[in-house]
């Protein structure tokens, strides 16, 4: 039911096309990211701009992501963050190949912006991507993973979350030993699915018992579903 519930709020708030009066300056970013309090997140960019008249060569492009007044992050490594971003920010993107993608770390209750990006090529022009900015919605507290058990001759349990840390993907632990394997797949541009798979041989101790799988997010926030095993 949870992971149902977060796949409709991602389609309900997708990425948007944000276009100047021109038509010629966009750029691509969602207008909401839900991320966990403590996590990390990223937020995907991608941007265009004009070509210029003149056959000079573009070589410098200088990326700002902002908050209001503030820069929240930049590639470069001698302008100062705002105090509260400081160590948290990194464009991800390669800017020359328009691609301003964006990871904010340790997130806080107060980071749900709204953010936006600033391109500014010395040799050329500048532009901020102001109209639409991105939010982030900071959740408190991780849904409880999705549990599903099947048994045959052997129990076959599937322990999975969504997130948005995809450096740092969550971790899972069992209440029973077996043999473990996980794996991750994305969702979208900004919502990785993690999902850690037990199988074991059943003993008769094992039965009209709990099966726990506790999972641990990027900031140490844990969250455990139980299944009875009949």
């Amino acid at each position: 039911m949870e992971l149902k519930w977060w796949l409709s709020f991602l389609l309900l708030h997708g990425i948007q096309d944000v276009q100047s009066s021109n038509g010629q300056w966009t750029v691509s970013v969602p207008t909401r990211i839900p991320a966990l309090q403590g996590s990390c997140v990223v937020i995907p960019c991608t941007y265009t701009y004009p070509k210029p008249n003149s056959k000079k060569i573009l070589n410098r492009w200088r990326g700002f992501w902002m908050k209001g007044k503030k820069i929240v992050s930049t590639n470069l490594p001698k302008r100062k963050l705002a105090l509260e971003y400081k160590k948290r920010t990194q464009i991800l993107g390669n800017l020359q190949s328009r691609n301003c993608t964006m990871l904010l770390d340790g997130l806080r209750q107060t980071d749900v912006g709204p953010f936006y990006f600033r391109i500014e090529m010395p040799q050329y022009k500048s532009f901020s991507y102001i109209n639409k900015a991105v939010s982030i919605d900071v959740i408190r507290n991780p849904p409880p993973p999705s549990l599903s058990v099947k048994m045959n001759n052997k129990v076959t349990a599937t322990c999975s979350v969504s997130h948005t840390c995809p450096s740092i993907p969550p971790q899972f632990s069992w209440s029973r030993a077996g043999t473990v394997t996980r794996r991750s797949k994305k969702l979208n541009n900004w919502t990785w699915e993690t999902m850690s798979t037990l199988i074991f041989n059943p003993l008769p101790a094992d039965f009209n018992k709990p099966l726990n799988c506790t999972v641990q997010y990027r900031g140490k926030k844990e969250v455990t579903s139980s299944k009875i095993l009949m």
